[in-house]
């Protein structure tokens, strides 16, 4: 089978990773016959140094020709000063919003392996990590109207927070289907207590779940699960929540399993096209050193082998390659920990080619 990618290596380090994932995706192309085409778009810093545009509607028509978006990362201090609605995580925000990926769906899995990375208590990791936080994408105050105007001689900022019923059925849905695919337990996460849409959110989750009665819907404070994210993971199956709150807490969540050089991201809409990548950022302090954590990434793509291109046993492939790298006692920095002893350090292009070795057709 033949698939169309659209690459983005973006800043920092995202061309490091960005190459060692296309280069595990070629080996599984060779492993079970199939062809990706790699088609280059510029988003981001690197975006604004070529057109002055952080996503060009040129580079954007790329991605909506392609049969899935593979993300590198954007951003650096390199453009901090520049406008905001010029800002590289506009090209971002512009992307998710012209693909239509309205559903975020962020794993927290820890590897057995990397136990020890993680900065919880023994007691708390022993007891499982592995829950999925379903985050709205396109809508939210991340998407609201954004002013700042003088009034009473001071400036006022102003930011929109909206969201109507459909939104929140949509992504709803997205959680109670994940859920249903998993241990039926369903978290919605709102401030309902405090904001109207909270209320409506709640309110639109609970008719939901006439919907779903084979699946457990529970409520929460956002700023209780955050808490309880630290004090007891394991309580957790799907999390689904707004844009911001699912930000926040799918970063929180990514630090709690060791390294969030590990985890992948999908973000979907309707059809079968999605932009994949890693949680983490550019990391423009490491980029060049060839210390960056490809694993995200790769496993990144492993995503979108089995959600965009229905290639389950080509994803188990390249999950089961990142688990022998790391029971092989093979560590990039930010998951060597010290009480690791016996594992040896390996830079972003090693960690690359030992995965790519272990890859074996099932």
């Amino acid at each position: 089978m033949n698939f169309n990618i659209a690459v983005i290596r973006g800043d920092g380090i995202g061309p490091e990773i960005l190459e060692q994932a296309l280069l595990v995706l070629d080996k599984v192309a060779r492993l079970y016959g199939h062809s990706f085409t790699y088609t280059d778009v510029f988003m981001g810093g690197c975006a604004i140094d070529r057109f002055g545009d952080p996503l060009p509607q040129a580079e954007l028509d790329k991605c909506l020709a392609s049969d899935s978006v593979l993300l590198g990362a954007v951003g650096g201090p390199k453009w901090n000063d520049v406008p905001g609605s010029m800002r590289p995580e506009k090209g971002l925000l512009r992307l998710r919003a012209g693909m239509g990926v309205y559903s975020n769906n962020r794993p927290a899995k820890i590897w057995p392996q990397l136990a020890a990375a993680s900065p919880l208590k023994q007691e708390i990791v022993d007891k499982g990590i592995d829950f999925i936080i379903v985050r709205e994408l396109i809508g939210g105050i991340y998407f609201g109207k954004h002013e700042t105007v003088e009034e009473n001689g001071e400036h006022l900022a102003i930011d929109e927070l909206r969201y109507s019923e459909s939104e929140i059925r949509r992504i709803g849905r997205i959680g109670f289907e994940t859920a249903r695919k998993r241990n039926k337990r369903l978290c919605s996460v709102e401030k309902s207590n405090v904001l109207d849409s909270s209320r409506l959110w709640k309110k639109v989750m609970t008719q939901l779940s006439e919907e779903y009665p084979d699946v457990q819907l529970s409520h929460m404070l956002v700023d209780n699960c955050a808490m309880q994210i630290v004090k007891d993971p394991s309580q957790f199956d799907v999390i689904v929540t707004e844009n911001m709150f699912g930000d926040i807490l799918s970063d929180e969540a990514s630090m709690i399993t060791g390294s969030i050089g590990m985890i992948p991201s999908s973000s979907l809409g309707d059809g079968s096209r999605g932009l994949y990548e890693p949680i983490h950022g550019s990391a423009p302090d490491i980029a060049g050193k060839d210390m960056a954590n490809p694993i995200g990434t790769i496993l990144a793509a492993a995503m979108m082998l089995r959600y965009s291109f229905d290639l389950p046993e080509e994803a188990s492939c390249i999950e089961a390659a990142v688990g022998a790298v790391l029971d092989g006692g093979y560590r990039t920095g930010d998951i060597l920990s010290p009480l690791d002893s016996g594992c040896k350090k390996v830079g972003c292009r090693e960690m690359g080619s030992l995965i790519i070795e272990n890859l074996k057709k099932g």
